[in-house]
């Protein structure tokens, strides 16, 4: 083919790749027809289909998918350096033009495959948790509860609670996320699962705990990280396998899941985080009654806090910075315009629906 043909396909497949990108972006602003044709419709099909191919993999197919086109897009680099050290302007651009094609054809399946679920309508309304307004008063009542559960499901665990194995935490997860169908409104689950991931080490300097795969259908979970922050993080992304695209959603599906849990270190990883999300709220508001609050949390659950925070401050750095930025911004432009403090907002939903299960006012 040649490179006037190439530029022509090229330009033909950017400009079709835009549109279908507009179109996409459009249904930001009609969360009534994603929910309907999308998120309850032809992505129930989608999560069945991947989970089905990929569920029985014991290892993260995404991960090694990743990993190729990583190599790929080195390899790719090191031809358009070449190209340009040589002046041979033209087979760069042709290169860059290519790169700038697959690249819309991957977003554009990103969306199709799993993230128009950012566009649905928010979990208050489909959930019927839009009375999340509180007073100081409700949130210090809540916070006590909370910091009350985590230190007596702390209690409880025994040392070879706090040794289990990563299959050993899957298994309790996935039980949780299973016996969200009997929540009110109910909450099925095709076939969850979550898996550790094979890039750990790389997510320690990226300062992420877990994220879902789109392409796979996979939802992982650093298995590296603090063993008793694992089972929570393996519910939240399991709650993005179930279509819940926004953070704060899917913290809250993995407190609820994680809290109802028989399981002894679930139940506390479920109650250790949310103690920790209300706690950040209390020390904005009142400094005063956090010092308070704080007070009243085990020595053990303090021992916990301060572990994983000297686990993730071993691997600040750069990256771990520019991956804030990054996902900050991802996140605001797929309709979460608090960025990262999005995980926060779970408090809300929290809120809603400790009133509704009349245990605040």
């Amino acid at each position: 083919m040649s490179d006037k043909s190439r530029l022509k396909r090229g330009l033909t497949w950017v400009a079709a790749c835009s549109l279908v990108l507009a179109l996409i972006f459009s249904l930001k602003a009609y969360p009534d027809f994603t929910e309907a044709f999308y998120s309850q419709g032809l992505y129930r099909l989608i999560r069945g289909g991947v989970q089905f191919l990929f569920n029985y993999v014991p290892f993260s197919v995404g991960d090694l998918l990743y990993i190729i086109i990583i190599g790929l897009l080195l390899s790719g680099l090191y031809r358009l350096v070449r190209f340009l050290a040589k002046k041979e302007f033209r087979h760069a651009g042709l290169l860059f033009l290519g790169f700038i094609v697959k690249l819309q054809i991957a977003v554009c399946a990103f969306y199709f495959l799993w993230a128009l679920n950012y566009f649905r309508q928010p979990a208050a309304e489909r959930l019927g948790l839009q009375n999340y307004e509180y007073d100081q008063e409700q949130l210090l009542t809540v916070t006590s509860m909370l910091i009350d559960s985590a230190n007596t499901s702390r209690q409880v665990l025994r040392n070879e609670d706090m040794s289990v194995s990563n299959q050993e935490i899957l298994k309790p997860a996935v039980e949780a996320i299973n016996s969200l169908k009997t929540f009110n409104p109910p909450l099925p689950a095709i076939k969850p699962a979550a898996k550790k991931s094979l890039l750990s080490p790389l997510l320690n300097y990226l300062g992420t705990a877990g994220y879902y795969n789109p392409f796979t259908g996979e939802a992982h979970f650093n298995s590296l990280m603090p063993v008793f922050t694992r089972p929570f993080v393996a519910c939240h992304e399991m709650a993005h396998q179930m279509g819940f695209g926004a953070e704060d959603e899917a913290n809250f599906i993995g407190f609820i899941a994680g809290k109802s849990s028989g399981n002894a270190l679930l139940k506390y990883s479920a109650y250790y985080l949310a103690a920790q999300e209300f706690m950040a709220e209390v020390w904005r508001v009142d400094s005063i009654a956090f010092k308070k609050m704080r007070g009243k949390i085990l020595p053990a659950v303090l021992e916990d806090l301060q572990t994983e925070r000297e686990y993730w401050t071993r691997y600040q750095g750069d990256a771990a910075r520019l991956s804030s930025i990054f996902y900050d911004n991802y996140l605001k432009a797929n309709k979460q315009p608090a960025g990262m403090r999005t995980y926060n907002k779970m408090i809300r939903l929290s809120m809603a629906y400790y009133r509704r299960e009349g245990l605040i006012n």
